[in-house]
């Protein structure tokens, strides 16, 4: 159905070794995955194309807060890579235990991915600034 929903916005997007499905939305990869015992749980999970350094981490959690305090979603955090680099992720997660119509997928997608360029967009900008 994720594919389905993706098809029909005319979406790009791959499928890793692992069955993750995942695109490129303006720079930004973003990954759509099926979790949960059931697999009845979608996880749409943005990782932040701009990186910064661990100098950077205490700003990061302040514009987190700030937008996790006046957005519904995506829900930000802050992630320190292996390497020491430090970006943000954005993440929407929907439940669908009880089952999911392709129309309510449809907008979960869509939002998620909108809504996540919208942090992508504000990331830029906190980095343009620093």
């Amino acid at each position: 159905m994720i594919t389905d929903a993706l098809d029909a916005r005319e979406f790009k997007y791959f499928e890793d070794a692992d069955g993750d499905i995942g695109g490129n939305f303006q720079g930004n990869l973003i990954y759509f995955f099926r979790i949960g015992q059931q697999q009845e749980v979608l996880q749409v999970r943005a990782m932040v194309q701009h990186l910064f350094g661990m100098d950077e981490v205490p700003r990061l959690y302040e514009f987190c807060n700030a937008w996790n305090h006046d957005q519904l979603f995506p829900k930000a955090y802050v992630h320190v890579n292996d390497d020491g680099t430090v970006l943000v992720v954005g993440e929407v997660i929907s439940d669908w235990e009880k089952g999911v119509t392709p129309e309510q997928l449809d907008q979960v997608i869509i939002a998620a991915v909108a809504t996540s360029v919208q942090l992508a967009n504000e990331v830029a900008e906190l980095r343009q600034s620093s």
